[in-house]
């Protein structure tokens, strides 16, 4: 297992987001979070990102404990993430904020912002991640002219620019159009077959579709995980999360 989260816990108060999760994430492969809304899912990234620290439990990527270690050093060690929210640099073309993504992994990030117009390994490799994610002919217009769905697939492209071994998408479907969406899924399933992915999402036709395996969460704890086939079927998971009254 490429990425593998141990007994993860945070409470604020009496209040616990997240009661002992774990989960492990393959690589190659996709490892789907689901759960209402408010269950603690992008809690749980947040923690394993670093951006929010756990009150207790381990995260591991290819058995270096990584635990404790903020973003920028977990980004180098191989993890990535996208966000529900954009956090892309809207005056920058595509290029440029996958060339900021490249500069990222290196050991002078205080350095890179004012380097990556000119750094030609930077913007070499910058333009391998937006062929892989089909946005090399967009690659000089500016994010913020850039569609919803290309948006979406530019921060993917920043994520991949990290060479990463496992990477945390949150809701990468979110205000994607039907067409948008089928591509997306496409490009999904061809990024999954060399990197890890552990995706939050709401679109249950996508999980299904994606996941090798499903963890859903309730009230900051997982209360089933299987295949998709395994969860679909589940009558728990079909009367408390699916809509399915068994």
């Amino acid at each position: 297992m490429t990425l593998r989260v141990a007994g993860l816990r945070k409470s604020f108060g009496p209040l616990a987001v997240t009661d002992g999760v774990s989960l492990s994430v393959p690589a190659p492969g996709l490892h789907a979070l689901i759960g209402p809304n408010g269950a603690g899912k992008t809690s749980f990234i947040n923690q394993v990102m670093g951006t929010l620290a756990p009150d207790a439990g381990s995260v591991h990527l290819d058995g270096r404990d990584l635990s404790g270690l903020p973003p920028h050093r977990l980004a180098r060690a191989g993890l990535a993430r996208t966000f529900q929210i954009s956090q892309l640099v809207p005056g920058f073309t595509a290029r440029q904020n996958a060339a900021l993504a490249v500069q990222a992994r290196s050991a002078a990030p205080l350095r890179w912002w004012g380097r990556a117009e000119q750094d030609r390994a930077a913007n070499d490799a910058a333009e391998a991640a937006l062929e892989a994610v089909g946005l090399a002919a967009r690659a000089g217009i500016r994010a913020q002219e850039l569609s919803h769905g290309e948006r979406r697939a530019l921060e993917l492209a920043c994520a991949l620019a990290l060479a990463p071994r496992c990477i945390l998408l949150d809701e990468p479907l979110a205000g994607l159009g039907h067409e948008e969406v089928g591509r997306m899924i496409g490009l999904l399933a061809r990024v999954k077959m060399s990197c890890g992915l552990l995706m939050v999402e709401h679109d249950m036709d996508a999980v299904f579709r994606l996941a090798d395996r499903v963890s859903v969460l309730v009230a900051g704890r997982v209360v089933a995980e299987g295949t998709p086939a395994e969860i679909r079927a589940d009558p728990a998971v079909r009367a408390a999360y699916l809509g399915d009254p068994c």
